[in-house]
């Protein structure tokens, strides 16, 4: 797609991450979730006073994908000790890939891990590494496309739901 641009963005633009983040996170997992844990969970994990203190953390960069000046996606990284786990000093975590459904299959998803890769290179980390859940068939088909591998899993709470996400990486020659 012409005229997508990849941004940083800074703790003024909450708002718009939590309108993003919401509307992504529901049309990505509402489907095959109960209506209460989606709920609780949105509420949690995107609130603005939680955004705001991921925002607000150097270690944990965020991008915006924008068509036209509208935010389309977003990224989300976790470098150093910011990592949910595995917090290898020579690493970096995609935590948060999402696009909205409207723009799935334009490559969208696509720019933003171009995003990570380029930033993970500029650390000279060793690898890239993210958590998928094992039913997101979807992004794990993208990023085994990418050159992730599988390499363990872990438990992740949507509200009183435990699921499995299956933990890949890719090391960077």
């Amino acid at each position: 797609m012409e005229n997508i641009t990849i941004r940083p963005l800074n703790i003024d633009e909450v708002d718009a991450l939590q309108h993003i983040s919401r509307i992504t996170f529901l049309e990505t997992f509402a489907d095959i979730n109960t209506e209460e844990n989606m709920q609780k969970y949105l509420e949690e994990s995107f609130s603005v006073a939680q955004l705001s203190k991921e925002l607000s953390n150097p270690l944990s960069p965020f991008y915006f994908a924008e068509l036209n000046n509208e935010v389309i996606g977003y990224l989300k990284l976790n470098i150093g000790e910011a990592q949910k786990e595995n917090a290898h000093e020579n690493a970096l975590e995609i935590e948060r890939i999402y696009v909205l459904q409207d723009y799935h299959g334009k490559k969208v998803g696509q720019l933003l891990y171009n995003k990570a890769i380029e930033v993970a290179q500029q650390l000279e980390v060793a690898h890239v590494w993210l958590g998928v859940w094992e039913k997101n068939f979807r992004a794990m088909s993208f990023y085994k496309k990418n050159g992730f591998v599988a390499f363990d899993e872990h438990v992740f709470m949507l509200g009183d739901d435990r699921q499995i996400d299956i933990m890949m990486k890719k090391v960077l020659e």
